[in-house]
């Protein structure tokens, strides 16, 4: 099996090489600067040299707040660049992994209140940001194409690498004394490492489909922020705060908490709690 991993230097992308390099396989890693996917003829010639058997696309624009004040640049990585890709993936057999995000959910209080577990795959999709539409946009293209895929959603994604609340938490609780977070928006963090884990199995078992990679709970920003500070034993004061207290371009969801129930009947698939994924997040960030 021959993988292609575009975004390759990204948060999940470079989660992504790790993990390959452990595996028997032969994969090629390429970031957003040596492949621009939304360039149609450059996606024909990179994809035509390579020749995948399989397409790992953790390419993304994910500046939530920017994307309000640039949309086409969202639009045409998020939404055009995964039709390109797409598009070349069903003429030639190849698969696609694709990742897309909880954005993509309408992420009311009330659906809070009637899915206690979380949103299953085939809860109606209606985005509240600009972000969310964009990355909806890729999911339809990535579903229209006819070709044999694997959209993988995420949720409040932390790893060891990049930028993410874990390490920004971090990094404010040694400079601060107090720290306001916000208190009345709920979901689950998705561990990069348990997801290429879990999606790795979706590959070798050759299923297809919609899953949902996150981890079981469901807190606020608020208790996760607490508990990293516990776990990476940090004194620091932490006062929850509604959302209307940080001005923010772009409209957050209340409610984020994806549904784990079909990966959890995956064989050999093992849907982590979240305390666990961080205390195995912050492990890592400690070697």
């Amino acid at each position: 099996m021959r993988i292609l991993v575009t975004g390759g230097s990204g948060q999940l992308g470079s989660e992504w090489v790790q993990y390959l390099n452990r595996q028997e396989v032969e994969f090629i890693s390429l970031s957003s600067y040596d492949f621009d996917l939304t360039d149609h003829a450059d996606t024909r010639r990179v994809m035509g040299n390579l020749k995948p058997d399989v397409l790992i696309n953790c390419a993304a624009y994910t500046k939530v707040d920017q994307a309000e004040e640039e949309p086409e640049k969202a639009f045409a990585i998020n939404g055009e660049g995964v039709a390109n890709l797409a598009g070349y993936c069903a003429e030639h057999d190849i698969k696609l992994v694709h990742f897309s995000t909880d954005y993509v959910f309408p992420g009311t209080k009330e659906d809070g209140e009637k899915l206690p577990g979380g949103y299953p795959e085939d809860h109606p999709t209606n985005p509240i940001n600009v972000y969310g539409e964009s990355k909806l946009a890729g999911e339809k293209a990535l579903k229209e194409s006819g070709c044999s895929y694997l959209l993988c959603r995420v949720s409040w994604l932390c790893g060891r690498y990049g930028n993410n609340f874990v390490k920004t938490m971090l990094k404010l609780g040694h400079e601060r004394d107090l720290l306001k977070v916000v208190n009345d928006q709920h979901g689950c963090p998705t561990f990069t490492k348990n997801a290429v884990d879990l999606c790795w199995k979706l590959i070798l078992q050759e299923e297809e489909g919609t899953f949902h990679l996150s981890s079981k709970g469901k807190i606020s920003w608020y208790d996760f922020a607490n508990e990293i500070f516990k776990q990476a034993d940090v004194k620091v004061h932490v006062e929850p705060v509604d959302s209307s207290e940080f001005a923010s371009a772009a409209k957050r969801p209340a409610f984020s908490l994806l549904s784990t129930q079909k990966i959890a009947n995956i064989s050999g698939a093992e849907v982590i709690g979240w305390k666990e994924g961080l205390k195995n997040l912050l492990s890592e960030l400690n070697t």
